[in-house]
């Protein structure tokens, strides 16, 4: 093993640090920044450190520090590395591993072949949660057409004199808005693909909030879609329309009702696009899954040469059905 193999754990964490990235957002929406890349860098550290700490101090004679902190001393330092490296058969590159997998040159090979599994299942699982978000992202594309929609036909003088068209037109945007709910709520829930992530927890509540804005046609005298018979379980995050409710507000402040709906379909509308507006959650999240996908894919091989195969990742039914969406992807 070259001298300069030593090293390869720090340039190896760097690397990964370095693809991970910022998080899209000062908290966790970010790719384990402080979890996965942070631990995985010190573990890989400290498995290195304490193999050739421990051989270097053994045929030295010396103490387990002062044989790895001889390799900061200079040319001199790591040719007497090289030379006892090759003594003991281990000159050259190490690209063999064990019938089982293990890297049995390290100190601890079972460590290093359980950190490789957790690399395995976070490769599986980063791969299932990109495409869950893209489908989410290609949703709220779709939720911001709704409230566009909405708008467009209450600004339709036709509809806004019709009763009937202008709850016919509620009602379908609440139904897509259930649908909208049903399909995400669930993936970020206990045990849901996208549980703790920001991006997706954010993209729930803000249209959430948006739908009970109170202030959509403040100036009319009415404090937004509530008072117009819409509102959302407070349990199932559905949302319901009071047909009797709208009709009563029509009938006594027609006028304020009607740019209650136009002012909620608008801002609606806006509140979706800055979800997935360039450098906001949802894309930024969806970089940093990307760029952790690249990096483990381009050093899969460099990875498993020094740490072991690692057991292939464990899938439940959700993340191999998002994993396989994923692949299909690739080809499209």
């Amino acid at each position: 093993m070259s001298p300069l193999g030593i090293f390869n754990t720090a340039s190896t964490a760097f690397g990964l640090l370095s693809a991970l990235g910022g998080s899209s957002s000062s908290t966790s929406a970010g790719v384990g920044k402080g979890d996965f890349a942070s631990s995985l860098a010190l573990r890989l550290a400290s498995q290195r450190t304490q193999s050739f700490d421990s051989l270097l101090g053994t045929l030295s004679g010396q103490g387990a520090g002062g044989g790895f902190d001889a390799l900061f001393g200079g040319s001199s330092a790591l040719s007497g590395v090289d030379g006892i490296l090759s003594e003991i058969g281990f000159g050259g590159k190490i690209d063999g591993l064990s019938p089982l997998g293990r890297n049995l040159s390290l100190f601890d090979p079972e460590s290093a072949f359980r950190m490789m599994t957790d690399i395995n299942n976070r490769d599986v699982t980063y791969k299932a949660q990109f495409s869950e978000l893209s489908e989410m992202k290609a949703a709220v594309g779709e939720m911001r057409r709704a409230g566009e929609a909405l708008a467009a036909k209450i600004a339709d003088g036709a509809t806004a004199a019709d009763d009937a068209a202008i709850a016919a037109q509620l009602q379908s945007f609440v139904t897509q808005y259930n649908d909208w709910v049903g399909r995400f709520e669930s993936t970020v829930q206990s045990g849901g693909l996208l549980a703790g992530t920001q991006a997706a927890e954010v993209s729930l509540h803000e249209l959430r909030q948006s739908v009970m804005n109170i202030f959509n046609g403040a100036g009319g005298g009415v404090r937004g879609m509530p008072d117009l018979g819409l509102s959302i379980d407070p349990a199932t995050h559905r949302a319901t329309l009071d047909g009797s409710r709208l009709q009563s507000v029509l009938a006594s402040n027609r006028d304020g009702a009607v740019a209650a709906v136009g002012e909620f379909g608008r801002h609606f509308a806006r509140s979706a696009e800055l979800l997935v507006s360039e450098h906001n959650f949802i894309p930024n999240r969806l970089a940093n899954l990307d760029r952790v996908i690249d990096y483990i894919g381009d050093h899969r091989t460099s990875l498993q040469a020094e740490f072991g195969l690692g057991d292939p990742a464990r899938m439940s039914t959700q993340v191999a059905t998002a994993l396989a969406a994923y692949e299909r992807m690739l080809k499209a």
